[in-house]
């Protein structure tokens, strides 16, 4: 029991504080956040049209056409650029309840990491490693990498927060879990 609240802590801890360190000071996913001296022309615009708050491709078909109907649609888009636009209320710079929230998900998922570790009958250092950043890697590649594929998302920060995140915790729990 003391392995695995530990191992959950220490992993939630350094997950949490290795996502601070990316998304701040190091500035991994600086790509997924870029200033543009237009900000303002582009929010009075949104403001101007009123678009309600939601997630928008642009060009899309409209959703009641057929299949077919959409493809000929937003045939006059192709070799044009194209946006993805996500429109939210109320811009705040409060970051508490997100912390809260993003550190609660960073244990359950050591949490869970820590559960599938402590079921192997033969685990040891490197198992625990491996373990660790194939779960990562999973993460990767289903839904940033396969964003960055369909919708041409920055990726690489994501890959880095596989590798080094995953990495350490895999690193501290296959020494943690392996101590006698």
């Amino acid at each position: 029991m003391t392995k695995q609240v530990v191992g959950t802590l220490v992993g939630g801890l350094i997950l949490f504080f290795w996502q601070f360190l990316s998304w701040g000071p190091t500035n991994t996913h600086g790509a997924e956040m870029q200033y543009t001296d237009k900000q303002d022309e582009v929010l009075a615009a949104i403001n101007a049209l009123e678009l309600p708050p939601g997630h928008y491709m642009i060009p899309h078909a409209p959703p009641e056409l057929s299949m077919e109907d959409a493809q000929v649609s937003v045939q006059d888009y192709e070799g044009k650029n194209w946006a993805r636009i996500s429109v939210n209320e109320n811009y705040s710079t409060a970051m508490g309840n997100n912390l809260i929230r993003g550190f609660v998900l960073d244990l359950i998922s050591a949490f869970l990491l820590v559960w599938i570790l402590m079921r192997f009958e033969n685990r040891d250092f490197m198992t625990c490693v491996m373990t660790s950043l194939a779960i990562g890697f999973i993460a990767y590649l289903t839904i940033p990498y396969l964003n960055h594929i369909w919708l041409k998302t920055p990726s690489m920060g994501y890959l880095i927060d596989a590798v080094v995140q995953w990495g350490l915790v895999g690193a501290f729990l296959g020494w943690w879990l392996n101590r006698r």
